[in-house]
């Protein structure tokens, strides 16, 4: 037993001591666990924060596979698990998204600006998205609303500027597909 009748306290010390931390990602590379390591946990006090960081950190973490029904609103919005909250009802009232408390409401750190910038490189072709991310990367990776109004106009530069197959007729050069015959 893990006390002797009578004495609360332990004679001996714990048994299997851990050697190395548990890494989440040491045997499982997979695209859920990378987007749950990189996720950025928001909306939520600090308390909560730290109970859902540790989820994710040994892999106790369970995605949600359709949207929760909000406490606040009554309508199908919640998209976090373990959150009975919308974003919308939690900023309004301002309390946390998971415990329904009034507390220090720990915000995102990306703007509206990145998300936005973020949600519009995602429905974009490879090639577009390139270069848009290196226009990005080219001042500095931060995005601004003025940033954000430059990618905007890129993009609808990008989309008008297509190539027509009538501009690059290659039956109107008679002599650029005949080979030698000697």
């Amino acid at each position: 037993m893990s006390s002797a009748k009578g004495s609360m306290n332990r004679q001996r010390p714990q048994k299997h001591q851990n050697r190395t931390a548990f890494k989440n990602n040491l045997h499982d590379t997979s695209t859920k666990t990378k987007f749950l390591n990189s996720m950025d946990v928001s909306g939520v006090c600090q308390k909560c924060k730290n109970i859902i960081e540790w989820k994710i950190k040994y892999k106790k973490y369970k995605s949600l596979t359709a949207p929760k029904k909000c406490v606040g609103c009554e309508q199908k919005t919640v998209k976090h698990n373990y959150h009975v909250l919308c974003n919308k009802c939690a900023r309004e009232k301002d309390v946390c998204a998971k415990c329904y408390k009034k507390a220090e409401v720990i915000e995102a750190t990306q703007t509206d600006a990145q998300m936005d910038v973020a949600a519009l490189v995602k429905t974009l072709p490879e090639r577009k998205r390139r270069t848009v991310m290196r226009f990005i990367n080219k001042l500095g990776g931060e995005v601004t609303p003025d940033v954000r109004s430059q990618i905007e106009e890129m993009v609808a530069k990008l989309e008008s500027t297509s190539l027509d197959n009538t501009e690059f007729d290659s039956s109107s050069d008679g002599d650029s597909c005949e080979s030698d015959e000697d």
